[in-house]
């Protein structure tokens, strides 16, 4: 009866000691985080403290215009019409990428038929195209979202084709021997094997999208976070303006965190099995 007593409080003892292990390393994770984030925004406070440019306002009269101007009616009109557009050119850019670079990836004649055609559109900023696309679809969110799947898609493109091509030639054959083919082959060797480089693209595309959202919300728009950012510099509304930054800011390091969380998913085999790697060696 003590021995079973014993094993209980061992038992319950490790489990402390895990939870509080977790514990820790959470702890150093979200010190790591937050950390220079912290320091830089309390160095900012501190330098531009005394600040009586105007240009320059001070951090406690940015986080004041912050509060008032984005905890209001903004959030509906400005900021979710953004984060919409956003997602459509980001997603479009994804599947395009994703799709294209796979046929391209295990078709080398037809990778070498268009790959003139596509260095030389990949050679021209999308920022040029704004004014064409303008003419074409207008000033609305199709013009918005075409923009930002033409500078997003190409690291998705490069990326997927280069993962394709880089599919160990051993596992190629292995299934070729085992007769998996067509939707199969994809679902099971290309897409697995591609999906480190794959993911890489997609996290270029994720920063070079929110770029291109605000550039192309400068351009004849009336809603928006790049609208909005524009209009309190021309109005010298230099607080707002300040704000409108910070958000942006605060927007990509959500959207990046949100990001590690589903590379964290998708490459969850691929990590272990690097660190399995590195533990043989």
């Amino acid at each position: 009866m003590s021995g079973m007593t014993g094993t209980k409080t061992k038992g319950a003892e490790g489990r402390a000691g895990r939870g509080l292990r977790l514990l820790r390393s959470g702890a150093v994770h979200l010190a790591y985080l937050l950390g220079l984030p912290a320091a830089l925004l309390a160095l900012w406070w501190v330098l531009a403290a005394r600040s009586t440019n105007f240009y320059y306002p001070t951090l406690d009269e940015i986080l004041a215009a912050f509060a008032e101007t984005w905890f209001s009616e903004r959030i509906v009109d400005d900021v979710l019409p953004s984060l919409g557009r956003l997602a459509a050119g980001y997603l479009g850019a994804a599947v395009i990428g994703i799709g294209l670079g796979v046929l391209l990836g295990t078709r080398p004649r037809i990778r070498a038929l268009l790959e003139p055609v596509l260095e030389f559109f990949r050679a021209v900023p999308p920022p040029v195209l704004i004014p064409v696309l303008m003419l074409v679809a207008g000033i609305g969110d199709t013009m918005k979202i075409v923009v930002i799947i033409s500078g997003a898609l190409w690291p998705v493109l490069l990326n997927t084709v280069e993962g394709v091509r880089a599919i160990d030639e051993v596992l190629s054959d292995t299934a070729r021997c085992y007769g998996l083919t067509g939707t199969a082959r994809l679902r099971r060797l290309v897409l697995p094997g591609a999906s480190p480089q794959i993911v890489a693209g997609l996290r270029q595309a994720l920063s070079i999208s929110i770029i291109l959202m605000v550039i192309s919300e400068m351009f004849a728009s009336s809603s928006g976070l790049g609208f909005t950012v524009v209009q309190f510099q021309r109005s010298f509304a230099i607080p707002e303006m300040w704000s409108g930054i910070l958000l942006l800011g605060l927007l990509g390091f959500a959207l990046s965190l949100l990001f590690a969380l589903f590379e964290s998913r998708v490459l969850g085999w691929y990590r272990g099995l690097r660190q399995s790697q590195r533990g043989e060696k």
